[in-house]
């Protein structure tokens, strides 16, 4: 009750909440004198051995899920056989108390949001962990307005064969209940891709898509009922946010976003669009320039021809004649077009060596596997990332994270140039023969600016390695292009 003090640290000073398996707490820790919050297992749950298990399961389980998207776990204990967790207190609203009092929120703030919640869940995700129960009241907003996801109590791991629950069993709050997840069927990551759409869609328009009378009558609408568009309720909304809301909300999780960092990269695109006037022009613009930029032909006049054109063909062709003249002499003086850049030689010339992007890994295993490719395919705007990481001062929790780059055969590099929209991070180099290593250091370690060459040495390879020690600042690199000769 208020005023207990359990473990001899933790004073109750408020309930703030209360579900089905435990009750949270406002509270003062007396040993470094802050605000937490507790989170208390109901007295009548404590002597059921699979409730006091699953407890202590999401103790051990968010404790290791450190990001600025996800509530931080800061102790866990028992207090006369009950089992508390302490998570760091936020101060602020909900997401559902927040709609409740503001309506439907503005279109870019509702985006940002949802994006920040995906962000949180795709990194527990790639921990191996599925939420079950994603809903706006389980996200708290911080004084910053910031999104933090909490109440991982039945979320369960992504691999798990023999947990504490099982396929047919239905748990989750029937207003976001995912259809597969209604039916009692297996859950995945595509499970809480569906969660947070209604979550968005709540946000957008003001109201769940689907309404009932009991558990069963709203978990039928989400099998079999399919949700209205939010443009129907909310017609500001552009039409790619709506498409990504539908899709999200698709009844086969195989149709929804592949994964939950698929659906937040899409939000955030969603967002510069919104947020950059004629953002979704422009990126459509270089499949259409060549229509839009051509000019109208000019017809000759009939009665001028002869002379002046013959003359100007003349003098086409003596200039052409001339430009080829001058580039054969410069191969020359390169030391022809063959072979790996003789620069190192005195040469003074570079020849480009074309790199291919073909995977990233790192100890916990590949980090956005689709998207490497975007590193070496020519077009700056895209660009391969590592997960988002929240360990201070842009540390890892690992050794680092690799992206591997082959080039088509065996050859000497003496630069490798990287370009990125997301500078800060630090890398090195590494070379070696074989796609899986063992690697060895070309280069030193170096802060990655917007464009950064690194000098390599000793660089006679067939693959090589961007290898990323630290994310910097922002807690995520990004690699949008890299060259080399």
């Amino acid at each position: 009750m208020v005023g207990d003090v359990l473990a001899g640290r933790y004073e109750l000073e408020e309930l703030v909440g209360s579900g089905g398996m435990s009750s949270v707490y406002r509270a003062h820790d007396r040993v470094l004198d802050r605000r937490v919050a507790l989170k208390l297992l109901h007295q009548r749950l404590a002597d059921d051995d699979e409730y006091v298990e699953r407890f202590r399961r999401e103790a051990r389980m968010v404790a290791g899920l450190l990001h600025q998207n996800i509530v931080t776990v800061i102790d866990r204990g028992e207090d006369d056989g009950r089992p508390f967790i302490v998570f760091e207190f936020v101060d602020g609203e909900n997401l559902k108390q927040l709609v409740a009092r503001a309506g439907p929120l503005p279109v870019d703030r509702a985006v940002e949001l949802a994006m920040q919640v995906a962000r949180g869940l795709a990194f527990a995700h790639a921990n191996g962990y599925v939420h079950r129960d994603v809903k706006p009241q389980n996200v708290l907003l911080n004084g910053s307005g910031e999104a933090k996801v909490t109440d991982f109590g039945i979320a369960r791991s992504l691999d798990v064969q023999h947990g504490m629950t099982q396929t047919g069993t239905v748990l989750g709050t029937s207003d976001y209940i995912a259809p597969e997840q209604a039916q009692g069927q297996h859950v995945d990551e595509h499970t809480d891709v569906y969660s947070l759409g209604i979550v968005l869609y709540e946000m957008l328009t003001g109201d769940v898509p689907f309404r009932g009378d009991n558990f069963v009558a709203v978990a039928m609408q989400h099998i079999n009922q399919p949700p209205p568009a939010v443009s129907t309720s909310r017609p500001d909304v552009p039409p790619r946010l709506d498409a990504a809301v539908a899709r999200a909300l698709a009844k086969r999780p195989e149709d929804r976003f592949p994964t939950m960092e698929a659906f937040a990269n899409e939000l955030e695109a969603c967002l510069h669009e919104l947020r950059t006037p004629g953002a979704d022009e422009t990126m459509v613009l270089p499949a259409a320039a060549p229509s839009r930029v051509r000019r109208p032909a000019r017809l000759p006049r009939r009665r001028r021809r002869g002379r002046g054109n013959t003359a100007a063909l003349l003098i086409a062709l003596g200039l052409a004649v001339a430009i080829a003249a001058l580039a054969i002499a410069l191969v020359r003086e390169n030391g022809g077009s063959n072979g790996p850049s003789r620069a190192s030689g005195g040469g003074g010339g570079s020849t480009p060596v074309a790199l291919s992007a073909v995977g990233s890994f790192s100890a916990t295993g590949a980090e956005h596997p689709e998207l490497v490719q975007d590193a070496t395919d020519g077009n700056a705007q895209t660009f391969w990332k590592t997960h988002q990481y929240a360990y201070p001062g842009g540390g890892l929790g690992k050794p680092g994270v690799g992206l591997v780059l082959a080039a088509p055969q065996q050859v000497t590099l003496h630069r490798l140039t990287v370009t990125t929209t997301k500078p800060g991070f630090r890398a090195r180099v590494e070379a070696g023969d074989s796609r899986s290593g063992p690697f060895h250091d070309v280069s030193p370690v170096q802060t990655v600016d917007a464009r950064t060459t690194f000098d390599l040495s000793d660089a006679k390879a067939r693959y090589f390695v961007l290898w990323i020690t630290n994310v910097g600042a922002s807690g995520q690199a990004y690699v949008n292009e890299v060259s080399a000769s």
